[in-house]
């Protein structure tokens, strides 16, 4: 009995942590503030950005196709992604509060795995969407239905919310009893493990498992698309229709190199060779530049999303 005891008052001191301090941008203080400048610029920048897009594709009738439905969703993605993260730490950073609650940091870890692969997902769809508007031309338009595209947004979102939900529970059933200080500007799952007073190799190699399932599954997809895409490509004669054919793509695969070759190096490896700088800097382009650049992307690059923006911006740089 006294055992029992023991055991169950050091499991309620293992879970004793309630509030978790943010490290922030940079461990230099006389940084913090030229990195809060810089972020609050990226972060406008890719607010103002995406809205742009997706208003562009909602009021352009040219642009009511399956390809601009899928970006209109990925900008919406972006918007709320970078706005999990960053407005809290740059708050933070400004008036000096870096203190955040269990369920916040929950809550905050919850919505950005969500919408990180929910993000990965439409860039999955998006990649089929291309391989059969070239591959198969002539059933592209009753393949791709109105329906097929809702069908396919929702089945991202909601592989989402399963996919965060199964990460929130792996990492938030571990116990942090001790060091509070998360090593980083937003609640994420690498600095996490590293604070639980718990052996979290099981944890690792679950989350591990079923991430690298998953991303490597969308990614396959994603290969096996742009495969087939080129060897449909490399079939047309005249290089007009080569061109053509390749341009409708070019946006997009410049989204996908940006979008895994980030990502990959921010959570696709053990804790075990986890670094803490690489994995904030990691971070700050997979969570922040990313969705700043992707509507630079399709604005610069394609040009009928670059039409429909110089209409809502008749003064604009574009």
């Amino acid at each position: 009995a006294a055992q029992e005891l023991f055991r169950r008052q050091t499991m309620t001191n293992l879970t004793a942590v309630s509030i978790f301090l943010l490290r922030g941008f940079s461990a230099v203080p006389q940084l913090q503030l030229l990195h809060t400048a810089t972020f609050l610029l990226i972060y406008l920048a890719a607010i103002l950005g995406n809205i742009s897009i997706v208003a562009a594709v909602t009021h352009d009738a040219r642009l009511h196709t399956p390809m601009y439905f899928f970006l209109k969703h990925l900008s919406l993605v972006d918007i709320c992604s970078v706005s999990t993260t960053l407005p809290r730490a740059l708050v933070a950073t400004t008036l000096g509060s870096r203190e955040v609650s269990l369920c916040a940091c929950a809550s905050q870890l919850f919505a950005f795995v969500c919408l990180g692969s929910t993000e990965c997902f439409l860039i999955t769809s998006m990649a089929f969407d291309r391989c059969l508007a070239i591959y198969r031309p002539l059933v592209y338009r009753a393949a791709m239905s109105p329906e097929t595209c809702v069908s396919l947004v929702s089945v991202a979102w909601g592989s989402g919310l399963v996919f965060s939900a199964f990460h929130t529970a792996n990492t938030f059933s571990l116990p942090f009893c001790g060091p509070n200080v998360i090593d980083h500007f937003f609640c994420d799952i690498p600095p996490l493990m590293r604070l639980a007073c718990a052996n979290a190799d099981d944890h690792e190699a679950s989350g591990f498992a079923v991430s690298g399932c998953v991303i490597m599954s969308c990614f396959g997809l994603t290969v096996l698309s742009y495969v087939r895409i080129l060897a449909t490509v490399f079939q047309i004669h005249s290089a007009a229709g080569c061109w053509k054919a390749f341009s409708t793509c070019s946006s997009h695969l410049a989204t996908v190199l940006l979008f895994y070759g980030t990502g990959s190096s921010a959570y696709m490896q053990p804790s075990s060779s986890y670094s803490l700088m690489q994995g904030r800097m990691a971070a700050v382009f997979y969570s922040i530049l990313t969705p700043a650049l992707n509507p630079l992307i399709y604005g610069l690059r394609n040009k009928d999303v670059k039409g429909a923006l110089q209409k809502l911006y008749p003064r604009g740089p574009f």
